[in-house]
């Protein structure tokens, strides 16, 4: 699943233009961004969506050499839930 950069965040677009994913995040400073808004159309929910775009813009931030704060819901219950494979990006 491909994904596009767009201000601070990532989307993908159905065929008629309009987003079905969506992950934003809001710079804190320089090297640390917060993460708080993720988005997944009904229609593409329960496929594992979510994490694919979290982990694109985990990777897109991790190439800049940003850490992330949680803030969005799932961004949190993720980071959480799988503490190992994150944990080079999270801020402290």
């Amino acid at each position: 699943m491909e994904f596009e950069k767009y201000g601070n965040g990532y989307r993908k677009l159905d065929e008629s233009g309009e987003v079905v994913a969506e992950i934003t995040y809001t710079p804190l400073n320089d090297h640390t961004v917060a993460a708080d808004h993720t988005f997944v159309d009904p229609s593409l929910r329960g496929q594992g969506v979510a994490e694919k775009i979290l982990d694109h813009m985990v990777e897109e931030l991790k190439k800049e050499g940003k850490k992330i704060v949680p803030r969005c819901s799932y961004v949190v219950a993720q980071f959480e839930r799988k503490p190992d494979k994150y944990a080079d990006v999270i801020a402290k």
